[in-house]
């Protein structure tokens, strides 16, 4: 599966999952071997780079966090506007 992941802090479960550039069936893939994401980022961008906590997961469709940043924003998918699930409280 093209992509990569940052993975970091200890024991800790990861806060939230990033999925960054996804548009096709890679995300599938992905969603099999990550789980699904809390957020989905349609670019690299400022809002994508502020939204990542320090325990977070973030799956790139293709590259990783040293790819230059999008010169545009785009809007950002949370998965709690499309389930109707309620926040995760926080650790």
């Amino acid at each position: 599966m093209a992509g990569s992941a940052i993975v970091s802090g200890g024991a800790r479960p990861p806060r939230c999952v990033h999925y960054v550039g996804f548009r096709d069936d890679r995300y599938q893939n992905a969603y099999r071997v990550f789980g699904g994401p809390r957020v989905i980022h349609r670019r690299w961008d400022f809002y994508a780079t502020r939204d990542v906590g320090p325990d977070d997961v973030v799956i790139f469709a293709e590259g990783d966090e040293t790819q230059a940043m999008a010169t545009r924003n785009a809007t950002d998918l949370d998965e709690r506007w499309l389930f109707g699930a309620t926040p995760l409280p926080d650790p």
